[in-house]
Order: C-alpha cells, then structure tokens, then sequence
C-alpha cells in the first residue's frame, strides 16, 4: 500500500526553471530524489537534479514508494504515468513559450547539436497544445494538487513567491534558503 505522505513534483516544459524549483525546494529542507547522471554545465551552472528512472516511468514504478515526502522532477508529459492512488503537491512552473524555445536552441547550439528541425513557431504551437491537454489531466485528478509558479516572475522577486511555495508544501521549509538559491543572472533567454 502507498505512503499517504505526498510525493512533491516539480513539473514544466524543458527549460522552464524546473531545476531551480528543485534547488529551491532541497535548499529548503526537502529530500531530493536525484542520481547525480547528469551534472551542471553552463546550461544548467548549479545541476539539473534529475533521476534517470524517471524517464522510462511508464515501465518502471519501482522507486515511487521511495518517493514519498519527497522532491522529484518529471517533465509534463510523464504527469500521466504516475500511479493515480497516492496524493502529489504539484509545483508547475510556468515559462514565456517563446523564452522556452529560445532557451532549447541556445542550449543544442552550446552542445553542437541542432535538434529538431521543427520552426519556432511550430514548437511553440506543439508546446501551448501539450500544456492544454495536462491541464486537463491535471484538473480532473484530486489527488493531484497543483501549484503554478511564473519563472520569470520568481526570478525577478522570490520573497513574493516563497511563502506560497512553503504554504503548499506543508510550511516547514526554511524560505531564506530557499530565497538564496534563487540566482536572477542565470535568467539568460528572455522574450
């Protein structure tokens, strides 16, 4: 049977400030659930905190009972694959599509790959779609709770930000922390 404490999740598009909601939330007192495989790298100078399995989700559930009363990332489109009988604290941060996109190609550029040959324009349009249909998804699961964080705007004034965070997560986290891991220079791709 499933813990009953929360599994935290921090979810978003690629390169919509999931990492730093991660940092954020380990800063402030919470258990990370990470593998250290993919480290820090200019595109990401304090670590991705991410954990491998999530990826292969829809196959492997295995480490989710581990998860419980702790923070783990799983990009939006894996929202759908976690088991649907534990409750979750989603925190979804929220990005300018275009800053998203912006951010992708500059990162691929960096590492000398090219991507998806998709225009910009198009990418957008998928991303708005894709975002629809989990909140969708989203709204129809109870045991889902949801918390919406602007990037941009989180950057720009943590301190508005913070107690609402801590609030939905049970109020047990230490805010300065959290504030402080907070680095508005790396808020490079802007609309």
């Amino acid at each position: 049977m499933p813990s009953q404490a929360p599994i935290i999740v921090v979810s978003g598009l690629p390169r919509s400030g999931t990492s730093l909601a991660m940092q954020m939330i380990h800063a402030g007192g919470v258990s990370a659930v990470t593998d250290g495989q993919r480290t820090n790298d200019d595109d990401n100078p304090r670590g991705y905190f991410e954990f491998e399995r999530v990826k292969q989700l829809k196959s492997d559930k295995g480490w989710i009972d581990d998860a419980a009363g702790k923070v783990v990332k799983v990009i939006h489109m894996l929202l759908a694959e976690l088991p649907d009988d534990r409750p979750y604290r989603v925190i979804f941060m929220e990005r300018d599509v275009r800053e998203v996109v912006k951010s992708q190609s500059t990162m691929l550029a960096r590492s000398g790959r090219t991507g998806a040959q998709l225009p910009p324009e198009r990418l957008m349009a998928i991303y708005e779609q894709q975002l629809k249909v989990v909140e969708q998804w989203l709204a129809a699961r109870p045991n889902f709770q949801v918390l919406r964080v602007p990037y941009a705007a989180l950057v720009a004034n943590p301190p508005a930000f913070v107690p609402q965070i801590n609030a939905f997560l049970g109020g047990t986290l230490n805010e300065q922390l959290m504030c402080a891991a907070v680095d508005p220079s790396l808020h490079r791709n802007k609309a």
